[in-house]
């Protein structure tokens, strides 16, 4: 009973090892975080969102999102800035925290577009932080 116990474990701990290194960004994306949190503003450093490249492709950077047409700024500006009325789209406090939000995406983007190797950047909705903050996303 004690060795069946034993495979289970290992047998757990061997596919949490293979989930992490399936989903552990590779170096390329990790030098280019370095970078992006060296470089950036005080402005994108104290932003409550961290932009982040989840990956390379090629040339291409695929950094991550908090908003797409899928999922409206407005519905991750919420979380961001709770005290905002993100229903009203009149309102002057969110639509500078619209600003605000293109402004810190457009830094990172930007940041990264200077690095060597990178030509574009794709941006890619960032799933695990909208599911963290139970914000509903349409399926792939």
């Amino acid at each position: 009973m004690k060795k069946r116990h034993w495979l289970i474990l290992l047998g757990l701990a061997l596919i949490v090892g293979l989930d992490w290194f399936i989903q552990a960004p590779d170096s390329r994306s990790r030098q280019l975080n370095d970078v992006l949190e060296m470089q950036a503003s005080a402005k994108l450093k104290s932003y409550p969102y961290k932009f982040h490249v989840m990956k390379v492709s090629g040339e291409t950077a695929v950094m991550s999102t908090p908003r797409n047409v899928q999922v409206p700024a407005f519905k991750a500006l919420a979380v961001l800035y709770p005290h905002v009325n993100t229903k009203d789209p009149n309102d002057p406090a969110f639509i500078a925290a619209e600003q605000l939000l293109g402004d810190v995406q457009s830094e990172a983007r930007s940041i990264v577009l200077t690095q060597p190797g990178i030509k574009d950047v794709r941006w890619e909705l960032d799933r695990d932080w909208l599911t963290a903050h139970y914000i509903e996303i349409p399926p792939k």
